[in-house]
């Protein structure tokens, strides 16, 4: 690299490690302000930093893989996420949340189902799963940097001891970056971590817009034209995936062919299936939840997730467009002459396109918001996890009493440990296709379904979502065992068949497991103390079936009114889902210069916007704390 590049992400690693070192001091008052930031950060600044933290480079890597590949029908893969749980989240999943007034997800479990012997069992398995999948995305984290850093730098950092590999490079990068990037999350908690992420969406923006805008000037339609076809431009589909490429580029047609989504209304059915569900159970106990709990108020909770979404995926498809832009003219006709092409193959095209074809000073800019992009996403979940290790178990069952200094040296000790456990498995997973396939199918499928019920079912209780989540992460870690050691199975045999299965096929598998777990548990327990429940569905205000709790309310204060809000919301989602795609497709459009598909992009854009202002905005607006 130049020295001008080295220089411009020299200067980004010292302002973001120096920005969160100084700002660290705020952290030491207390938990709260530990993990939440007291509750006094402005919603829009925790709408920039939960923006930022989605922006990872993993993802990114995968997204700009998947785009190339499958062209403009691929932002469907995102559904796999799914990404609309945003929208779920913004039109009322914030408010039910934020009335909580708790510090975090498993905490907020107990207003639900009590603190008997139920509700401390429901409490403990969801702290267990945040701990876990704060893991797993450490892990996804830790094996896309190393992917990433090290077709970049020039130098090898291959670790040898006793004449073998103790250390390859890409570990060695990994482990470099996530340990400056451990330093000060540890050491400023919340507050570090919104400062630094305000800052690196900043930095991700004007890196996107630099390629967004050199993919622009110096690739011509004919060019991109010349390599995509009319198909690759089509965001519309049918049972089975049409050719997607020419005659030549069969190879990519071929990997289309063995990669599991040739079916694609199968999968997109799969995929609205489980994501409907996905959504409606909310945020996982992770960084995006401790976002809505650090808001001010309900109402801020509400804008906080609406802006989101509108900072979130403009910037970052005008990014992964320009990276698939140069990628299609210049190393389509290559990665096509490799008959023996895979998808992890794709997952490097990003460090490739950056590696040979960005000039000086935007290559720098670029390294800068991508190494932003990483330390954002990463931080997010440093931060998040520790919260439940430290106030959901070593503050309730070990040590209740102690300082508040105390408490944060613990909170810094459970950092490191969930992190040198998240890169103790990212050493054994063999790509970033794997983790996000065994992490958005597996491992949320089995948060889905006992989180689904809580919100919806008065009868459900602390039993049944225990073990509800119990058999969905028995059958998740199942699964991902499976999945790393199909090579070593016998072809032929039903593990071996159902090792070959995507992921997001075995889904419902999973789901299925867990919705049985839920229904014995509950059915084999009592109900819920009713005071319990009467105290939190007069709270929290859900919609679904809470006849006998509604009555009973009603019968105490004839004012009382049970939320009729279902149809309006589910409403509103559909319109957020339509809003979100416009919002990543207007990008896809410009840059490959289909013009007539972007000004559609646009005209759905600010449609959706005008009708969600009267339909979601103007009713936040009304919400009274």
């Amino acid at each position: 690299m130049n020295i001008i590049d080295v220089s411009i992400i020299l200067i980004y690693i010292v302002l973001s490690v120096g920005i969160g070192i100084w700002i660290s001091r705020k952290a030491s008052k207390g938990l709260d302000d530990y993990f939440l930031g007291g509750k006094s950060i402005k919603w829009y600044f925790l709408g920039l930093s939960n923006g930022s933290g989605m922006f990872d480079v993993s993802g990114t890597s995968w997204m700009i893989g998947v785009l190339f590949l499958y062209g403009v029908k691929s932002f469907m893969f995102m559904w796999l996420w799914p990404i609309w749980n945003q929208i779920f989240v913004m039109m009322f999943l914030a408010v039910w949340i934020r009335r909580s007034k708790v510090m975090t997800g498993s905490e907020w479990i107990l207003t639900r189902f009590g603190s008997d012997k139920a509700g401390k069992a429901s409490h403990i398995i969801v702290a267990i799963f945040a701990i876990i999948s704060t893991i797993g995305f450490i892990a996804y984290f830790f094996v896309g940097i190393g992917k990433f850093v090290t077709i970049i730098l020039p130098w090898d950092l291959t670790v040898h001891m006793n004449g073998g590999v103790f250390l390859t490079s890409e570990q060695a990068y990994a482990l470099l970056i996530i340990f400056l990037t451990t330093i000060y999350t540890v050491k400023g908690g919340m507050f570090s971590v919104v400062a630094t992420e305000v800052v690196q969406y900043v930095i991700m923006i004007i890196a996107g817009v630099l390629i967004a805008g050199y993919a622009f000037i110096n690739y011509t339609d004919i060019q991109i034209n010349s390599v995509i076809t009319p198909e690759w431009k089509n965001v519309f589909f049918g049972w089975e995936f049409e050719t997607q490429w020419g005659d030549k580029f069969e190879t990519f047609n071929k990997l289309i062919d063995t990669e599991g989504y040739k079916m694609f209304g199968a999968f997109i059915g799969m995929t609205l299936f489980k994501g409907f569900f996905a959504s409606v159970a909310g945020p996982t106990p992770s960084y995006d939840l401790q976002r809505v709990l650090s808001t001010k108020s309900v109402k801020e909770a509400a804008y906080m997730s609406g802006f989101t979404n509108l900072i979130l995926f403009i910037p970052r498809y005008l990014l992964i467009t320009g990276i698939v832009v140069i990628a299609l003219v210049n190393l389509a006709p290559e990665l096509n002459a490799n008959a023996n092409l895979t998808g992890a193959d794709l997952e490097l095209l990003m460090p490739k396109v950056v590696n040979l074809y960005i000039p000086v000073g935007i290559k720098g800019i670029l390294l800068a918001g991508l190494l932003a992009a990483f330390m954002s996403g990463f931080s997010a979940f440093v931060n998040a996890g520790p919260a439940y290790i430290v106030n959901d178990i070593y503050k309730k069952y070990f040590k209740p009493v102690a300082s508040n200094k105390h408490y944060i040296k613990v909170s810094q000790i459970s950092s490191f440990l969930v992190v040198g456990l998240g890169v103790f498995m990212g050493f054994f997973a063999d790509s970033i296709n794997s983790l996000t396939l065994w992490i958005t199918s597996a491992l949320y499928g089995g948060y889905v379904a006992a989180n689904f019920l809580k919100w919806i079912w008065w009868r459900f209780n602390g039993w049944g979502y225990f073990w509800g989540m119990v058999g969905g992460l028995i059958a998740a870690s199942l699964q991902f065992v499976l999945d790393q050691n199909k090579g070593n199975l016998t072809a032929g045999t039903f593990l071996h068949d159902l090792s070959q299965v995507p992921s997001i096929y075995l889904f419902p598998l999973i789901f299925g497991m867990s919705i049985l777990g839920c229904l014995l548990g509950t059915y084999l327990s009592k109900p819920t103390d009713m005071e319990v429940l009467k105290s939190f569905y007069s709270n929290v205000r859900p919609w679904g079936f809470w006849t006998p709790v509604y009555k009973q309310l009603k019968a105490e204060d004839q004012s009382f009114q049970k939320n009729n809000d279902f149809y309006l919301d589910m409403m509103n989602c559909v319109i957020g889902i339509i809003w979100q795609s416009s919002m990543i497709l207007l990008p896809i459009y410009f840059i490959i210069r289909d013009y007539p598909k972007a000004a559609v992009a646009l005209v759905v854009f600010l449609v959706t916007t005008t009708v969600l202002k009267f339909t979601w905005l103007d009713r936040v607006r009304k919400i009274e704390e």
